[in-house]
């Protein structure tokens, strides 16, 4: 009777436990499905173009309020105050410390590293499965920006190509009309030689034809592929390069060794430098306006097209991607959705940033060519929409490859050497070419 007694007392025992546990479970259960999840959100404050922007959380801010209640249950996180010169350090320390933001904004110059390393998730998959996404409704340029190695590891959110700065004042004091968009090497020369003078006769050139115009932003307009898209080769004794930097070469010989700086651009006493889209929508628009060029009147148009090339530029875009070790990649995805591939969100763009729209509909639109001309003076010309798209449509993006960066900078520094320093053109292209083979392989 006795043992009896311990066996039933033991069989209580064991399903009260049974049942403590099973509670446990659905309590943990329930305070789980009661707690937010949390998607951590890697911004920077301020513009990715360094140029002020008062407005640098307003866009983020619209969309978490959106994406929150549209998504019961989930939080977005951000941490405000970060600057762009800090970024890559916090995200670096956040990747240490196993804190990788879920989505996050990438910089063009860690993108390279940030794919190679495997950061980054690879989109490929989530884009395959999404049916309502469409990477048609992107730019291409733009989209471009985002690959390594052939696969999609972010996707664009902001894009601002590069255009020509033209003081019309100078050119129409000297007998000249601001050209067309589809105009070329030589009619830039032909202005160029002509306005740059010695204006007072003391023998030193005070008025100019170009300022920080230089043989990349010619290359870019004469077809030129300086690297292959894997990193394996340069391509630095091409033709079509050699052709960029001899022009760049002959701009720079009308100045008779001075040195253009920005003061004598500022002061008005050049006709021509590339700017970026959003110096251009900052600078045109008040209260930016009144602070600088207004001491002439200038506008920007394409920049010239080379021998074999098109009016191209260079386009810059801000990526934004999703983490390799996000616990939440589906709503990440969505997230990231909406900051990229939403129409009202990439709208605001134009709105409250300085840059362009990464898909086409919404930079052809009417409504932010009318968002463009909003801060604008009634007299003053803004770039309409087919000169926008064009810029953007034939932009030149950067290969990625790991590396990039830090060849770049080399080759860059040689050529330049070429202009400063009088240096045979085609002789010193080779040994550049040879170096920088030499560095892929390392």
């Amino acid at each position: 009777m006795k043992r009896t007694r311990i066996h039933i007392s033991k069989k209580r025992l064991f399903l009260t436990l049974i049942l403590a546990g099973c509670m446990g479970c659905m309590v943990m259960y329930w305070k789980q499905k009661s707690e937010p999840v949390v998607l951590e959100l890697g911004i920077f404050a301020g513009s990715n173009w360094d140029v002020a922007n008062a407005n640098s959380y307003v866009i983020v801010d619209k969309v978490i309020a959106r994406f929150e209640a549209e998504h019961p249950g989930v939080k977005v996180h951000y941490y405000s105050g970060i600057q762009k010169e800090d970024y890559s350090e916090w995200y670096a320390q956040q990747v240490m410390q196993g804190k990788t933001p879920d989505v996050a904004m990438i910089l063009a110059v860690d993108f390279d590293k940030l794919a190679a390393l495997g950061i980054l998730e690879n989109l490929d998959g989530m884009e395959a499965q999404d049916k309502e996404f469409r990477k048609a409704d992107f730019y291409p340029t733009a989209l471009q920006s985002g690959k390594y190695n052939g696969s999609q590891y972010a996707l664009p959110y902001e894009t601002v190509p590069t255009l020509m700065f033209v003081n019309k004042s100078l050119l129409n004091h000297e007998g000249f009309m601001v050209p067309e968009s589809d105009w070329t090497w030589e009619e830039m020369y032909d202005i160029c030689s002509k306005v740059t003078r010695d204006l007072d006769g003391d023998g030193v050139l005070d008025q100019f034809g170009t300022y920080n115009y230089g043989w990349l932003e010619a290359a870019y307009s004469n077809n030129v592929k300086l690297f292959e898209e894997d990193g394996s080769m340069a391509n630095f004794t091409d033709q079509n390069v050699t052709g960029a930097v001899k022009f760049a070469k002959r701009l720079s010989d009308l100045n008779q060794g001075q040195k253009v700086t920005q003061d004598e651009f500022d002061a008005g006493c050049v006709a021509f430098m590339p700017l970026s889209f959003a110096n251009y929508r900052t600078y045109k628009t008040y209260p930016y306006k009144i602070k600088k060029y207004t001491t002439f009147k200038w506008d920007c148009i394409a920049l010239p097209s080379g021998e074999n090339g098109d009016n191209c530029s260079q386009l810059d875009t801000l990526l934004m991607g999703i983490s390799k070790q996000s616990r939440h990649k589906e709503l990440s995805w969505e997230l990231l959705k909406m900051f990229t591939y939403d129409e009202e969100v990439q709208m605001d763009i134009f709105r409250y940033s300085q840059g362009a729209s990464v898909l086409r509909a919404v930079t052809n639109s009417k409504e932010a060519e009318a968002i463009l001309a909003e801060d604008m003076d009634d007299r003053e010309q803004v770039i309409n929409n087919t000169l926008l798209d064009m810029v953007i449509e034939q932009g030149i993006v950067a290969p990625h490859f790991n590396g990039y960066n830090e060849t770049m900078a080399y080759a860059e520094g040689e050529v330049d050497k070429i202009l400063s320093e009088d240096k045979n053109v085609e002789s010193t292209l080779k040994i550049i070419q040879r170096n920088v083979n030499t560095m892929l392989k390392q």
